[in-house]
């Protein structure tokens, strides 16, 4: 079945995955998303296996926040971008790429070519202050409810909780 069998409703109504601009390596961000109007993620302890860090920068003011996934504050956090947040924009700059980064968050990049440095510099340059966590709970969720959904076997019968979605030749 061609492209040209469905309709305008059903070639529009499912979500387009855009594809990573470069590979990246998932252990140590395992989590990165542009929503909710700031760049937010999940980023691994470098010292405990067992502690995650959720890191984000809002757009435009470049506010930040870090602090680990039981609501502890991020000790590098402390008026300045932390080795987590700096983590973050690097490897959302090889999700995304940089110019979409930018975009979204509003940077102002002087550099010729952009990257996640150049990135950096612009909005560490604004003196950027330390927002709220109060994001951090509901961005741990959605990474664990991403975890879940890779934990499923390849199958095409439909999942319960997708169950909202109409079906696509639904017959009224």
């Amino acid at each position: 079945m061609g492209d040209g069998a469905l309709s305008v409703w059903e070639r529009s109504s499912t979500a387009r995955v855009v594809p990573s601009a470069r590979p990246r390596k998932l252990a140590k961000v395992p989590f990165v998303e542009l929503a909710d109007g700031r760049l937010q993620g999940v980023v691994s302890s470098g010292s405990d296996i067992g502690r995650v860090y959720v890191s984000s920068v809002e757009a435009g003011s470049y506010a930040f926040a870090c602090s680990t996934n039981n609501n502890r504050p991020c000790g590098g956090a402390r008026g300045w971008f932390c080795n987590h947040i700096r983590a973050l924009i690097g490897e959302a700059v090889l999700q995304y790429g940089a110019e979409r980064v930018a975009r979204y968050l509003k940077v102002e990049d002087a550099a010729e070519e952009s990257d996640a440095q150049s990135l950096t510099d612009a909005m560490t340059a604004t003196r950027p202050a330390q927002g709220d966590s109060s994001a951090a709970a509901q961005v741990f969720s959605r990474f664990l409810r991403h975890l879940a959904y890779l934990e499923l076997g390849p199958t095409t019968a439909p999942l319960p909780e997708m169950q909202w979605f109409p079906t696509t030749r639904a017959v009224a």
